[in-house]
């Protein structure tokens, strides 16, 4: 249906947009340092993505994505960066089964290259080399957690059933 139907119908057509995006946390850690500066091994990166949101207004939501970067020599941490970059959507009129996907995916896609940007200008900070984060495929992180919620829903019906005293589940 266009835009014109949908005023025709009285529907208010779909809209999304992103009004604003800011750096909301960003900490970087040298613990060791400055011994740590004289090891010879290599460092072993850990890399954490976290995807977050809340309802602001109506049709106005922050999406944010969080980035926790951990790298150690040996079992000593060189450094570690954790940033959350934040964004401000205004959704309207979207359907429902259409909101979740757009916050979970669409927005923190939208996001992540900013929050890329802040992790390496961080790390440069440090004197260390510049470590770039890797792409991510936000919507394989998305249609993970919605299988996971779903085996824990499973997981929570099957713990709820009370069996007579010795019936066993087939």
């Amino acid at each position: 249906m266009s835009d014109q139907e949908q005023q025709a119908n009285g529907q208010a057509a779909p809209s999304f947009s992103m009004q604003r995006v800011y750096l909301k946390d960003l900490s970087v850690e040298m613990p060791n340092a400055p011994q740590i500066f004289l090891e010879q091994e290599g460092p072993k990166v850990e890399v954490s993505i976290n995807v977050g949101g809340q309802r602001l207004a109506e049709t106005v939501f922050e999406s944010t994505v969080t980035a926790t970067v951990t790298t150690r020599i040996n079992d000593k941490v060189l450094y570690l960066v954790e940033g959350t970059q934040a964004g401000i959507f205004e959704l309207a009129n979207i359907p429902g089964e259409q909101m979740d996907p757009l916050l979970g995916i669409v927005c923190p896609t939208m996001l992540y290259p900013y929050l890329r940007a802040n992790i390496a200008d961080a790390i440069t900070r440090t004197s260390l080399p510049t470590l770039h984060l890797a792409e991510v495929n936000f919507q394989a992180l998305y249609e993970q957690r919605i299988a996971e919620l779903q085996k824990q829903q499973v997981e929570q019906a099957d713990s709820g059933i009370i069996l007579p005293p010795g019936a066993t589940r087939q």
